[in-house]
């Protein structure tokens, strides 16, 4: 069984979560999104965060607007609609429910 895979794996499933928390308190573009998630260690690629943006977008989760910048071309800026704060919100209580379960199990000897 090769770990990384199983690493990969574990990050994936939380990453549409993260995204989410990302953008609970202020839009943000799609380079800061990256950083923030780096910065957390959650190693992503932009080819993964783009098409989960979309997808987010079209699952009505999120909208964008465009923003000019000083520094090259027209930023893309994402925020959380009314559906996705509640989408978070409810993420939120399963989040603390299967983590409270995995460390039970996990913490037993």
């Amino acid at each position: 069984m090769n770990i990384e895979n199983t690493k990969a794996q574990m990050r994936k499933g939380v990453l549409e979560f993260c995204i989410l928390s990302v953008l609970k308190e202020k839009d943000a573009y799609t380079s800061e999104i990256l950083d923030t998630l780096k910065n957390a260690k959650l190693l992503v690629v932009e080819g993964t965060v783009y098409p989960l943006l979309t997808r987010l977008k079209n699952d009505g989760l999120l909208n964008y607007r465009w923003e000019e910048s000083l520094s090259g071309p027209p930023r893309k800026y994402y925020g959380l609609t009314h559906e996705g704060k509640e989408f978070l919100q409810e993420l939120n209580g399963t989040w603390k429910e299967l983590a409270d379960a995995v460390n039970l199990i996990t913490s037993q000897n």
